[in-house]
């Protein structure tokens, strides 16, 4: 009848049987449903290869990090306090330190990890300053731009820039270089050519210098276009960590003579070949560059108030491949991985963002424990230094 509910005990006993057959499906589903889910491979995490970073910090030390785990594996200890400045030897097997004072050099021993030697250029009450410096490849020797200070009874007296070379062996200043057509400057741009034997002062002209008296042997207008009808070519933002010795990429620019208009393109001097290859890009931006290491791929940033933007060129082609806004930070400086496959953002704290190279997505954020004081270099695992043991 309709309305009637039969309530049996065999009744019950198939409901039952009913329900805990369907609980146990529901559960075998369920088991399935994760055991795939499990079994399902996660997407691998994009890593930056095998090589070293280093970085200098406000701890009075050059961090080391292990760009596989990007964790920090060692420090090497300053003598000379928080580092201003690290400048690589050619060998890699240096860095020469400017502190923050400005007024002492130590020299690093990249793969033994430690400090090697120490200088000073106070003397009495002057105070010398280091504005820039360059190393001799055969690591016999500095090039410092310096300015010095004297004080007397009621005023500090200022110099004017001296170009001098500093011997590593004795730590004193061994000469005054001439400057060149006895033009003084606040800021100089110096190569060596890989032997050690001629020095490379860049100006509206490269003035080549011989490294044994400091006198002029040779003048290279490099500026001058090859072509007629082009304008003088400038550098610009330049990267030249994993260049060949003598030779070095960057974004050049050049003007056009006739409707005055400034283009950007790729770069590339040989110092020993005396030449200059220049690709146009477009017109001329304020655009940072990196060169990745295997020297096809180069990166820049453009920055501008409320807007950031990640740059790639083709460094063979000198073509601009891709571009794209992310959230950046108000100063910034960009390194790339060892592998090429991430870019890391760093300056300005003690955090170095990590980015995909070919996508621009954000990854992670390496945490350090002391904010940035110099440049972020990346060695490959071929040339990185060993793990100290």
């Amino acid at each position: 009848m309709r309305g009637v509910t039969k309530d049996t005990p065999g009744h019950r006993v198939r409901e039952g049987r009913a329900l805990t057959l369907a609980l146990a499906v529901a559960g075998i589903v369920l088991w399935a449903s994760g055991a795939f889910a499990q079994a399902k491979p996660a997407t691998p995490t994009p890593s930056g290869g095998n090589g070293k970073m280093y970085i200098g910090t406000y701890a009075g030390d050059i961090q080391i990090f292990d760009e596989a785990t990007e964790t920090l594996e060692g420090r090497i200890v300053l003598k000379t306090g928080i580092p201003r400045s690290a400048l690589p030897s050619q060998d890699r097997t240096r860095f020469y330190v400017l502190s923050a004072t400005y007024e002492e050099i130590e020299v690093v021993d990249i793969p033994g990890r430690k400090s090697l030697q120490t200088y000073s250029l106070r003397s009495g009450n002057k105070r010398t300053r280091v504005v820039s410096m360059q190393a001799d490849p055969l690591n016999r020797f500095l090039v410092l731009l310096t300015r010095t200070a004297t004080k007397g009874l009621d005023r500090w007296e200022i110099g004017p820039p001296l170009l001098q070379q500093f011997d590593l062996a004795t730590g004193q200043m061994t000469r005054a270089i001439p400057w060149p057509h006895n033009e003084a400057r606040e800021t100089v741009n110096l190569r060596f050519s890989p032997d050690g034997k001629l020095l490379y002062f860049f100006g509206d002209a490269v003035t080549i210098l011989e490294t044994q008296d400091f006198t002029e042997v040779e003048t290279w207008p490099y500026s001058q276009p090859s072509e007629s009808g082009l304008g003088r070519i400038n550098l610009g933002s330049v990267h030249d960590f994993y260049d060949p010795p003598g030779t070095f990429t960057g974004l050049f620019t050049m003007e056009d003579p006739i409707q005055k208009r400034r283009i950007m393109g790729i770069g590339r001097l040989d110092l020993t070949a005396r030449s200059i290859d220049f690709k146009p890009v477009g017109p001329a931006v304020n655009v940072s560059f990196a060169q990745a290491p295997d020297r096809k791929r180069g990166y820049g940033i453009k920055s501008e108030i409320g807007r950031y933007e990640f740059w790639t060129f083709d460094l063979d082609k000198g073509a601009l491949i891709s571009r794209a806004e992310f959230e950046g930070r108000p100063r910034m400086g960009l390194r790339i991985s060892s592998n090429g496959k991430l870019i890391y953002i760093y300056v300005a704290g003690a955090t170095i963002d990590v980015y995909d190279a070919g996508s621009y997505k954000y990854l992670r954020t390496i945490q350090m424990n002391a904010d940035q004081t110099t440049e972020l270099f990346v060695v490959p695992a071929a040339r990185a230094a060993p793990s100290a043991r």
